[in-house]
């Protein structure tokens, strides 16, 4: 009888979704998260494909472009310690509700820009909205994890890759046929209505919704071991985080001015990012349950590296973009797991240092190939991609100590 109680009483934690430390695999707080990860990813990638339009339409270099872009890294790194203590003060999924709203009504601002500078202040807001949203959404995100007991940060990231596959779908559908102004109009309504919607879910359960676990207080030595893992997993956060803003950035203009293709083709390369790095992220959580997450991360790295590499260099069209596919494949992981790793190491201090150096990879990408690109070449410019990519699956193979997430 005590046996039988004992398992009564674990399904029912499992089965009610505010039971203690769990919640239902698929409750409808992650799948509005879930929802907010995807239209993330699709008002990005609505951006992105009409970037070769925005900069014709300013009449910017490769250089001035680079700088242009740095706006969007630097307005999301500069809001995310901010954005961080407000998580704290009034809940990460609030937060996470306003930010999307914001980055919403901040998509319309680009293409309204007729100078560089204007530009460059369109994109620095849009950064703003775009860093409190992916802060906001990791927080929320990793006291959701740490419920479930469960390694499921991949499949949260999988909605983010799954609304950019659709948002470069949509794009590149568009091209030719809509203006930028209208396109960035269309995303930015349809962000708001998908913000009221998944929000009412998510704040609805955000008062019953169980507390997130802490990492049990440490000495003055295991503390300094776990700064330094962080520390490892944020630099392989960073590595990625350069790698994803760099293609998400760079690789329409280099399919375009490079290899010679289409506007409509050019726009399926980030879809082919996409589409295969949300199939890496759907498969996420079964790769890390039995390969181990470190495993995962360093042959994703290697991947990618040699994904990049094939990207960059080749002169067809179809080749190019099987290793921007390969790319997608690699990096899928790597960032999310990083993420949750740094969280169950070092709990909300972990989180935030891990996630600030990751998206401080995407701080440096834009100018860094920009500048690149103008004395070497675009081409040339996209192996760095690569190095950091392998680099990244390097530095997981230091931060060894094994985590259970959550």
């Amino acid at each position: 009888m005590p046996l039988l109680n004992k398992t009564r009483a674990r399904s029912a934690a499992h089965l009610h979704p505010d039971g203690p430390g769990e919640i239902r695999a698929w409750s409808p707080a992650r799948l509005a998260l879930t929802a907010f990860f995807a239209v993330d990813g699709f008002l990005f990638a609505t951006w992105v494909v009409r970037i070769p339009d925005i900069r014709a339409q300013v009449g910017a270099s490769h250089s001035a472009l680079g700088l242009a872009l740095l706006c969007i890294s630097a307005g999301a790194v500069a809001t995310m310690s901010v954005i961080g203590r407000l998580c704290v003060r009034y809940g990460s999924r609030r937060l996470t509700v306003v930010s999307l709203v914001l980055l919403s009504l901040a998509l319309l601002l680009p293409a309204h820009a007729h100078t560089v500078p204007s530009l460059s202040a369109a994109l620095l807001l849009f950064g703003a909205g775009y860093g409190a949203a992916n802060v906001a959404m990791n927080s929320a995100a990793v006291d959701l994890v740490a419920q479930l007991r469960r390694p499921v940060m991949p499949s949260f990231h999988a909605g983010y890759s799954l609304g950019g596959l659709l948002g470069a779908a949509v794009g590149g559908l568009l091209a030719g046929r809509l203006t930028a102004a209208w396109a960035l109009s269309l995303g930015g309504l349809l962000g708001l209505l998908v913000s009221a919607l998944a929000g009412y879910v998510l704040l609805r359960g955000a008062a019953t919704a169980a507390p997130a676990l802490r990492p049990a207080p440490a000495g003055p030595a295991p503390r300094r071991s776990a700064r330094l893992l962080v520390l490892l997993l944020g630099l392989t956060a960073l590595c990625t985080a350069y790698g994803e803003g760099a293609l998400a950035d760079w690789a329409t203009l280099h399919l375009t001015d490079d290899v010679h293709a289409s506007a409509g083709v050019a726009a399926s390369g980030y879809a082919a990012f996409a589409c295969a790095m949300t199939a890496g992220r759907v498969s996420g959580t079964w790769l890390a349950v039995r390969l181990g997450q470190t495993r995962v991360i360093l042959l994703g790295g290697l991947t990618a590296g040699a994904g990049m590499l094939t990207a960059a260099l080749a002169p067809s069209v179809p080749v190019v973009l099987a290793g921007l596919a390969l790319v997608g494949l690699g990096l899928a992981n790597i960032f999310p797991l990083a993420i949750a790793r740094a969280g169950a190491v070092g709990g909300p201090r972990g989180v935030a240092t891990a996630s600030t150096l990751g998206y401080a990879g995407m701080l440096i990408g834009p100018p860094v190939i920009g500048l690149l690109a103008d004395s070497v070449g675009l081409p040339a410019a996209l192996t760095t991609v690569a190095a950091s990519a392998t680099l990244a699956g390097l530095l997981a193979t230091l931060a060894r100590r094994p985590v259970v997430v959550g």
